[in-house]
């Protein structure tokens, strides 16, 4: 199959989650064999390099790349939908340390990769072909399989402690359903984890419409009120634990997760024809299967 890239110029903007800062990032064509490259046009020389899994350099709450001054975060929804969508050459240029967060999902970038199209290119698609099976297990219990099958596809199934979301899961057989069945799919998160944070000065974009939060544990009714205050929210009954924003499906995380999956393993530059099997996928466990794989198929 041939490469594509998209055939005409998109922007969006939105606060960053982590800085809050307003951030543009603009998609632009590429020639072929460009990869998906970011560009930081806020920076000296405007330091443009591939998203690869070499450049990895953090994945608490997102996947981070960084190389030098160059450094961008939450990069892992923009990458899904360009991989998800073909999308083999683009050059995103990013105003700021972070790609904006939009609504938590990777709908409107799959938006506007549809609303300009793909252009046809004519080299020829970088495909790994797996032929035996691969598999890579944490000392915590995160599995990754990825196995031969004549297209790309990838299942997921995810699990917590905890008494709303114990376990998930999500599956992908045809790339061509990810816009209608995993690309709304928001990134999720417990207010357990993210309370501590806000009282740091941390997730400073962050808010009931960019993310699905989950509230789980209870808290007095003072840290309830101080955590919709930061925010931007009317105060919440601190009795009442649930979802605190509708859920698109009944399975969001574990379809997020699988958004996720994709993206992180967009980073081997190149296509992959297999089966993606993953039990308990985070950021972390997932570029360092990325990064291993990378390195064998680049040995081989």
């Amino acid at each position: 199959m041939k490469q594509h890239t998209i055939q005409d110029t998109f922007t969006l903007s939105s606060v960053g989650l982590h800085t809050g800062l307003n951030i543009t990032a603009t998609f632009r064509p590429a020639p072929e064999n460009t990869g998906i490259c970011l560009r930081r046009v806020d920076l000296p020389k405007q330091p443009c390099y591939q998203a690869l899994a070499d450049y990895v350099s953090a994945t608490e709450r997102g996947t981070v790349l960084e190389r030098g001054k160059w450094k961008i975060s939450t990069v892992e929804h923009a990458l899904s939908a360009l991989y998800a969508l073909g999308v083999d050459n683009c050059i995103i240029d990013v105003d700021g340390p972070e790609m904006p967060i939009l609504d938590g999902s990777a709908r409107l970038f799959v938006k506007e990769i549809q609303r300009v199209g793909l252009q046809e290119q004519d080299a020829e698609q970088q495909v790994y072909v797996v032929t035996e099976p691969i598999e890579y297990i944490s000392e915590h219990g995160h599995r990754i399989r990825v196995e031969p099958c004549d297209h790309f596809e990838v299942d997921v199934t995810i699990a917590f402690p905890s008494v709303l979301l114990r376990e998930q899961h999500a599956t992908l057989q045809d790339i061509k359903d990810y816009p209608q069945e995993i690309a709304v799919a928001r990134t999720f998160c417990f207010v357990r984890e993210i309370e501590p944070l806000l009282r740091v000065g941390l997730i400073k974009g962050g808010d009931l419409k960019n993310a699905l939060v989950i509230y789980e544990t209870e808290m007095s009714q003072d840290g309830m009120d101080y955590f919709c205050d930061k925010m931007g929210q009317p105060h919440m009954d601190a009795t009442k634990l649930g979802y605190l924003s509708p859920l698109n499906y009944l399975n969001e995380p574990a379809r997020h997760k699988l958004l996720d999956v994709i993206g992180d393993f967009s980073l081997l530059g190149l296509r992959l024809q297999g089966r993606i099997i993953a039990y308990k996928p985070g950021h972390t466990f997932n570029t360092q299967c990325v990064r291993r794989l990378r390195n064998q198929i680049l040995s081989e």
